[in-house]
């Protein structure tokens, strides 16, 4: 039981694969992204996934463990020194365009896996102290907006006609990509502004956290430029936008095709296990911090990263996150692979209510 939270340490081995890549040539640059895209979701081709829960009290002694919150908190430097090497190897040492390609592909590969990935589970703390971290975090990628639309408006709206992040049946993935970015920045703003609106205060204060927010970024991304310089700048903001696009991939296969059904004006059933589609395929799992269980972290989003559950009665995705983003990059087999399991879905649905209705 003691160290069960080692195997959290393994997405720290990304990192230091990142590290050395900022610092080399060559084909040594690409390697986390070759290990990320290429051999994960080939291993996962073949490995079963682990449908294995905690028992209760494992459960109770690991979800109260310290050590698994500091893994966390450990990325939040770790991220800023990856993000100052990065920047410090683009601008001031020379670089050909493949080494500068494959560097700023590693960058948006941290900037999503540890910057909003991390960031999301921080997001859903209750203290002050690791919502900042899970801000700082989100700030590597320019989408701290993310914590304001995510908590207080994905959760809520997510399966329903509503929600900018949850992708629609028979919509493709590029599609998906400019309404879920313009939707959520539109939402994360009417949140804020209505929250002051409740409180009486004008919305134009300082305490409008899209206000702040967008403050922040811009002076962020100005030092960026100011001390790195032009060509650094423009990369960063490649990168950032290359770990969006990782997020809103991730956002795009976890609710894919699901809905709630709607049961009075505006009121929609409660988010269930079956409204986000689960994957229990060990490798992303550890990668992503456990993200894949994606069923139980809607279904109870305060629950830890260490203790989310397995539900046999969540869809299953066909294998590990990792290659389901590369799948959705070709809607067409996309389509062809999870239209028909949403249709499956459905036709054993139907048959179980004739069956209870036959009962």
């Amino acid at each position: 039981m003691g160290i069960r939270w080692f195997k959290y340490v393994s997405p720290f081995g990304v990192y230091v694969a990142s590290l050395y890549a900022f610092f080399t040539t060559g084909f040594a640059v690409f390697i986390p992204i070759i290990y990320a895209f290429v051999a994960i979701p080939v291993a996962e081709l073949f490995l079963k996934p682990d449908p294995t829960n905690l028992s209760a009290a494992e459960e109770e002694l690991i979800k109260n463990d310290t050590v698994y919150d500091v893994l966390l908190w450990l990325i939040v430097p770790l991220q800023y020194i990856a993000l100052f090497f990065f920047l410090y190897q683009v601008a001031f040492v020379p670089q050909s365009t493949a080494d500068l390609v494959g560097k700023t592909g590693v960058m948006a590969l941290l900037c999503g896996t540890f910057g909003i990935n991390v960031g999301h589970e921080l997001g859903h703390r209750v203290n002050a102290f690791e919502q900042g971290l899970a801000k700082a975090l989100l700030l590597t990628s320019l989408y701290m907006h993310f914590f304001v639309e995510h908590n207080k408006g994905h959760h809520k709206n997510v399966a329903t006609p509503h929600d900018p992040s949850s992708a629609r049946y028979g919509e493709a993935l590029y599609s998906f990509f400019f309404r879920t970015i313009t939707g959520s920045y539109a939402s994360a703003w009417h949140i804020a502004n209505t929250d002051l609106r409740k409180k009486g205060l004008s919305v134009f204060s300082w305490r409008n956290e899209m206000m702040r927010i967008t403050v922040i970024q811009i002076v962020f991304t100005a030092a960026i430029f100011f001390v790195f310089g032009l060509k650094a700048g423009l990369l960063f903001l490649a990168a950032a936008l290359g770990g969006i696009l990782l997020l809103e991939t991730v956002n795009y296969i976890e609710h894919y095709g699901l809905s709630r059904q709607q049961i009075a004006e505006g009121k929609y059933e409660r988010a269930m296990p079956h409204h986000s589609w689960n994957s229990s395929h060990v490798i992303g799992r550890l990668m992503l911090f456990e993200l894949s269980r994606h069923s139980d972290h809607h279904y109870l989003a305060s629950r830890k990263y260490q203790v989310l559950r397995h539900y046999d009665t969540a869809p299953q995705m066909p294998t590990g996150y990792p290659g389901m983003m590369l799948l959705a990059l070709v809607p067409p087999l996309w389509f062809w692979v999870m239209n028909r399991r949403i249709q499956q879905m459905q036709e054993n649905s139907i048959s179980k209510a004739l069956v209870s209705a036959s009962g």
